[in-house]
């Protein structure tokens, strides 16, 4: 490609709604346009990016023996009734009617539609396993779409879906995908990390995400440096202490701490440690009859040591709060009698279920609220003072320096962009759909499916967090718009520098080298500053002066300074420098 005849459109400034590095270099670059809020339209340079991302996991996707369809985007709605998933879902699902007054939804992913596919084709335990694939727009009303195409409403997504006969077939197509998602972003050359991850809303009990590490992640990736272990934060287990819980040494003794309503404020009034203290959350659970009336509200108190965070995740699967909701003042005043700031398990108007992080199930001598505003508790122990909790979990978020849960030492925690995940589904959406098969009893299954997605246009974002410096993007070779630039200098005044440059363009185009000949006779300082700020990985500059002498110069773009290269030999040293 030439630059004459293509579209460069980059800017001096990003938009002053670009936070992140990302979106910022996307603008700059050329390579997306904002039409609306977290819709952008991608400009050629952009969805040249695009591009090499599906075809490389199109390649091993197929290798995978994963088979290419295509759904709709707009699919009816009686499909989502069917799971539940058109009331369950929140309002990040788009709900939309046609004349007729018929819903329908824009697809955020399309479990229905392929179970639906599934059940009308797949018959016989014969035609198993299946796995079939589409690279698809999705869209996701986000409350608040930000960071370009990070977190964008529009976006394209390869959603893959696998069909077995029974559960050791599933884990065995997961096994399969997973692998084959490592050999995807293995040739994507970014740093990423396999962790372990809670499902979420697609359901399913096995689950893996590809998470690109970039210190801008909204993600938090915990992983333990001397062993293979890695998980989100959502998934990750905090273990409970090893040591046996130590025998009272305190009075429980009511201490005034005026306008003291947090425990890093009480500590600090006290002189004692923030480990020292215990935070109060009060959750509450409703039953409902039929018709969707609250029959019964059951309020819960949870107990986590004063510098760790409830982990919304893990105390929504304990039993009996899958459902929980943060109570409300009154209900809070109700069961304690005071507002929040001074709660605690000790003196309580009404009684609630209690429910203890590990921690605190072996904490002794600790300090909580009074249930009395401006006091708190000190000196409170378990059996002496209150009796055990109700349940004992791990409702907390890992922090760094917790023991690994492989045993194999500490966790360390850094920052990471999702961009793909596995999930193992088992029956969830055949049996809401009865999508059954004759097994070869002659007896109808329910299919065992598995559900494995990469964020496509999330994914050329995440390798810029990863891959940037203060000109622009540096493109890892298998994602960059044009692997290589030739910039010849002053080609309108030189015409041995034109005919060098269209020489060399010829040579690599014949190779297969995907390269782009600026033919725009650009001033240099501006030439250079566009490829800089595209971030086309391979730079071959070539001058009046330099031919003189029979030389080029060749830069990487993580080359601090050019090298000089005979001219017969430039193409020679592009083609084995792609090729390692």
């Amino acid at each position: 490609m030439k630059a004459s005849q293509f579209l460069i459109s980059t800017l001096k400034e990003a938009p002053a709604d670009a936070e992140v590095a990302s979106h910022k270099l996307m603008m700059r670059s050329g390579m997306i346009k904002k039409l609306g809020a977290g819709i952008y339209t991608y400009m050629p340079m952009g969805l040249r990016v695009i591009r090499k991302v599906e075809a490389i996991v199109r390649e091993e996707m197929n290798r995978a023996g994963s088979v290419e369809l295509t759904m709709p985007v707009i699919q009816p709605a009686e499909l989502w009734q069917e799971t539940g998933r058109f009331t369950t879902n929140g309002p990040e699902l788009l709900r939309i009617k046609d004349r007729h007054d018929r819903d329908y939804v824009v697809q955020p992913t399309s479990e229905e539609v392929i179970t639906d596919i599934a059940r009308q084709e797949i018959k016989s335990y014969k035609q198993l396993p299946k796995n079939l694939y589409q690279i698809q727009t999705k869209f996701r009303d986000e409350r608040r779409p930000r960071f370009g195409l990070m977190r964008g409403r529009e976006f394209t997504m390869k959603d893959a879906y696998s069909f077995d006969r029974d559960q050791d077939a599933a884990k065995a197509s997961y096994q399969v995908m997973a692998t084959a998602y490592r050999k995807i972003f293995d040739r994507f050359g970014l740093t990423y990390r396999a962790v372990a991850a809670d499902s979420g809303a697609i359901g399913g009990d096995l689950s893996e995400e590809f998470q690109v590490i970039a210190a801008t992640g909204e993600d938090a990736i915990v992983y333990c440096p001397g062993s293979d272990y890695a998980a989100n934060m959502e998934k990750a287990e905090a273990l409970a202490p090893t040591d046996p819980r130590n025998t009272a040494s305190q009075v429980m003794t009511q201490v005034p701490t005026p306008g003291k309503s947090t425990c890093e404020d009480v500590a600090l009034l006290l002189g004692v440690p923030l480990s020292t203290t215990v935070k109060s959350l009060v959750l509450a659970t409703d039953s409902k009859d039929d018709k969707g009336n609250v029959t019964k509200t059951q309020v819960w108190l949870l107990l986590l040591r004063g510098d760790h965070d409830m982990n919304e995740v893990k105390v929504g699967k304990l039993p009996g709060l899958t459902d929980f909701r943060f109570a409300s003042i009154p209900e809070i005043e109700e069961h304690f009698g005071c507002k929040p700031g001074y709660l605690g398990p000790i003196g309580l108007k009404k009684p609630l279920k209690i429910v203890a992080d590990r921690e605190v199930a072996m904490m002794s001598d600790w300090i909580c609220g009074a249930n009395a505003e401006d006091f708190h508790i000190t000196g409170v122990n378990w059996v002496r003072d209150l009796p055990e909790p109700d349940l004992v979990a791990d409702l907390r978020n890992v922090v760094a320096g917790d023991a690994s849960p492989d045993g194999k030492g500490l966790l360390a925690i850094e920052r990471g962009i999702e961009v793909g995940h596995v999930f193992y589904l088992g029956t969830k959406y055949s049996k809401a759909m009865n999508a059954t098969f004759l097994d070869v009893n002659g007896k109808p299954q329910f299919m065992e499916m598995g559900c494995y997605g990469i964020g496509i246009t999330r994914l050329p974002a995440a390798a810029i967090e990863q891959n940037h410096d203060e000109r622009g993007i540096i493109w890892p070779d298998a994602l960059a718009p044009f692997t290589v630039v030739l910039c010849p200098i002053s080609p309108d005044r030189f015409p041995e520098v034109k005919a060098a440059a269209e020489h060399l363009y010829a040579e690599l185009m014949a190779a297969g080298v995907d390269v782009m000949l600026d033919d725009r006779c650009e001033r240099p300082g501006a030439m250079f500053a566009d490829w800089e700020l595209i971030g086309v990985p391979h730079r071959v500059t070539i001058g009046d002066r330099g031919l003189k002498e029979g030389q080029v110069e060749y830069q990487h773009r993580r080359d601090a300074a050019a090298t000089k290269v005979a001219l017969g030999e430039v193409a020679g040293l592009i083609r084995s420098k792609l090729a390692a």
